[in-house]
């Protein structure tokens, strides 16, 4: 009895993690969105700059993409992906610009 009700509380909680997770997600996106992201970037596919999951596939495993990309994004860069430069984007506040670098790096 003493295991299945272990079981069960462990489920749950990776029940209320999946899903305080897939929030995080989406409030994410929603700010990605709002901040014009979504203009020129998706999630799966390319369209003027990488799609996201191309992102979070090339920087896998390196401890300072978090850090790079931020950066990247704040600064602006060219010739990681291809001739098109992307804008700086000092306008959009440190904080969200690290909310959604950490979801692309999840995907």
């Amino acid at each position: 009895m003493k295991a299945l009700l272990l079981t069960i509380a462990a489920a749950g909680s990776m029940l209320l993690a999946s899903q305080s997770y897939a929030a995080d997600a989406a409030a994410a996106k929603a700010l990605a969105q709002k901040s014009g992201c979504l203009a020129c970037h998706s999630v799966d596919q390319k369209v003027l700059g990488p799609a996201y999951k191309d992102v979070a596939a090339k920087y896998k495993g390196d401890k300072s993409a978090e850090a790079k990309l931020v950066e990247k994004v704040k600064k602006g860069s060219s010739g990681t992906w291809g001739n098109v430069p992307m804008p700086a984007h000092a306008h959009v506040k440190d904080a969200d610009i690290t909310t959604i670098v950490q979801w692309v790096l999840s995907l």
